[in-house]
């Protein structure tokens, strides 16, 4: 049941009677963002921008792309402090966290420590709000920080160890959010809101008690509560259901450029939902200015084509990802004897040693992509080619080796071999239907299974289903894009290698187990996932000397073990960049973590001359 959010808060604030906040400005003391410096142009308030996208609930992206962090990657990846004015660090245990003085929500309410502490007691250790306790985000090996609010604009978080990620993961695109607003959600909270209330709001939202209320209306990402204050450029003004989202310009955002102008430059942001087919078409008739969602590679020529047409220029950004294509064997399957064939690693190799890539690359992608497994790419100081080329050779002899090796000889009539309880040794790849280079790529990847006794069958559905199959461990595998972030540094965040995040669809369960504190999902027992695990609390207390050891440890196990098998690397992003559009760069890199795609340039800083 969708909730009438307007009307819910409507009704809350009459019972209330808070007042309207009218003020609209920077902060004191604003982050100056110097366009020049940055090879920018500075730019003119005002006009619309037009974006398409497939799902409602896509317009979450909105809040990655707006980009507005405590401290955030800039175009060089170096953390910067964005909404934060400071982060004091002290030997990586103690964070200060300094607040921009007058810097206010997007309603005009007072953005300060308050926000922080409302967060920490009220939300990450209300056992009816947050029954798993603190995320795992601000747990250090397992530690609660000490967090503490000396004054309005000062926060401080604090770890007895060191603990190097923090900073990495307020800069993450889908941030923890370590703040709420709450002036906004007190009037949902037990503690705070009278119970007559609590009580006409839960009846008006249909729900059982005040916590789920609370939930709904706590979404700091989604975009899908236009009452919900933000700190982001844009706010949105739409409620769902609709085919079209206006999100508005920020008055209070907390940037302005060299000249004092504020931003963002552009006013409105429209997002038209259509079907997702429908989208390169849309972009090459030229109704949207910006463009990277729904397009992909197979896209670019007929974008080339039609950008006199459409008015707009389709550049060719480079990937950020691991791998573009690639697939996993779901190590915590229910499935006995697909959970002990995936957890050989002579299988892994013998999937990944089997598969065509340069046939794929050239079909697919005219030669453009790499023809690698998944692994850090330029310029990563982390990109070897030991790593990107392990397992990457067409070898149809040693993979059928190994497969024998194993003991799968014995074939049904149609050369098909039989899993050791005879039945057909039939993989079903379960996707999200996403991209059609994807499944054209499976379906390739099939072929050469075919070789090698081995029937692989793509079943598509869509991303949460795809996700949830593999979580419960129904799914054998699934196939997606490889690590997220491809261009690591030794001073980033491991995690990604090791399975601490229930995401990880090499292994899900053992993330959830990690996530949980044991709560859920099951106890890593191969020596390798084991090994990754310490290795990443090992980064932790590193001093930044040692960390690039461990990184090359954690790649060489990959490498090793093939636990996630890429297909194809280095595949170009489309980006449909209107003429009248300025400040995106034609040669950018898209990247989820780190710079939330548009995000690291900065989307504020875009403006339409027209």
């Amino acid at each position: 049941m969708r909730l009438s959010l307007g009307l819910l808060t409507g009704l809350v604030a009459i019972i209330v009677a808070l007042p309207s906040a009218a003020q609209a400005a920077p902060p004191a003391a604003p982050l100056v963002v110097d366009l020049k410096a940055e090879g920018k142009l500075p730019g003119k308030q005002g006009g619309t921008l037009r974006m398409l996208m497939s799902k409602e609930k896509d317009i979450r992206f909105l809040s990655a792309w707006g980009y507005a962090r405590l401290i955030g990657w800039t175009e060089n990846y170096t953390l910067k402090p964005d909404i934060a004015e400071s982060i004091g660090v002290e030997g990586e245990r103690k964070f200060t966290i300094r607040l921009r003085k007058g810097h206010l929500w997007s309603d005009g309410a007072p953005f300060t420590s308050e926000d922080f502490r409302y967060f920490w007691e009220d939300i990450a250790n209300n056992a009816e709000l947050t029954p798993a306790g603190p995320p795992v985000a601000l747990l250090n090996d397992g530690e609660k920080p000490k967090v503490s609010y000396p004054d309005a604009q000062t926060v401080i978080y604090e770890w007895s160890k060191p603990n190097p990620r923090f900073l990495e993961t307020l800069a993450m695109a889908r941030e923890p959010y370590i703040y709420r607003p709450a002036h906004y959600l007190r009037k949902f909270h037990t503690k705070y809101a009278q119970a007559k209330v609590i009580a006409a709001a839960v009846a008006t939202a249909k729900v059982s008690k005040w916590a789920p209320l609370h939930n709904r209306l706590d979404s700091m990402y989604g975009n899908d509560n236009p009452d919900m204050p933000t700190l982001q450029p844009w706010v949105v003004t739409t409620a769902m259901p609709a085919a079209k989202f206006v999100f508005r310009r920020n008055p209070n955002f907390h940037r302005v450029d060299a000249q004092g102008v504020q931003l963002p430059y552009i006013d409105t942001i429209e997002v038209g939902v259509t079907d997702r087919d429908l989208i390169p078409i849309k972009t090459s008739a030229g109704d949207s200015d910006l463009q990277a969602l729904g397009l992909n590679f197979a896209d670019m020529t007929a974008l080339k084509q039609n950008e006199q047409k459409g008015k707009y220029r389709a550049y060719p950004w480079a990937s950020g990802k691991g791998a573009a294509i690639a697939l996993y064997p779901n190590l915590t399957c229910n499935d006995p004897v697909w959970r002990t064939l995936n957890r050989d690693v002579r299988f892994r190799r013998a999937l990944s040693l089997g598969i065509n890539r340069q046939e794929i690359n050239k079909s697919l992608f005219f030669g453009l992509a790499l023809a690698a497994n998944n692994a850090p790419v330029a310029p990563s100081p982390l990109s070897d080619p030991r790593y990107s080329s392990a397992d990457a050779s067409f070898d149809p002899k040693a993979a059928n080796a190994l497969l024998d090796a194993i003991g799968l000889t014995a074939r049904n009539p149609n050369g098909t071999r039989k899993l050791p309880d005879g039945r057909p040794l039939e993989i079903i790849v379960e996707s999200s239907g996403e991209t059609k280079e994807e499944a054209d790529a499976v379906q390739l990847v099939a072929q050469h299974y075919k070789a090698l006794g081995i029937s692989l069958i793509l079943k598509s559905s869509d991303r949460t289903q795809m996700r949830n199959r593999a979580y419960s461990g129904d799914a054998v595998m699934t196939v997606f894009t490889g690590w997220d972030n491809g261009i690591p540094t030794p001073a980033m965040n491991p995690g990604e290698l090791a399975p601490v995040w229930q995401t990880g669809l090499a292994w899900p369960k053992w993330g959830q187990y990690y996530e949980t504190k044991g709560a859920a999902g099951e106890a890593p027992d191969v020596p390798a996932a084991k090994q990754l695990l310490a290795l990443n609390r090992q980064w932790d207390q590193a001093v930044p000397a040692d960390r690039s050891k461990i990184w090359r440890q954690m790649l060489d196990i990959h490498a090793q073990e093939r636990f996630i098998i890429g297909v194809v690397a280095g595949v170009p992003q489309p980006v449909a960049v209107s003429m009248a559009l300025r400040n995106v760069p034609a040669k950018g890199r898209w990247a989820w973590d780190p710079g939330a795609q548009f995000g690291l340039y900065r989307m504020d800083t875009f403006w339409l001359d027209r």
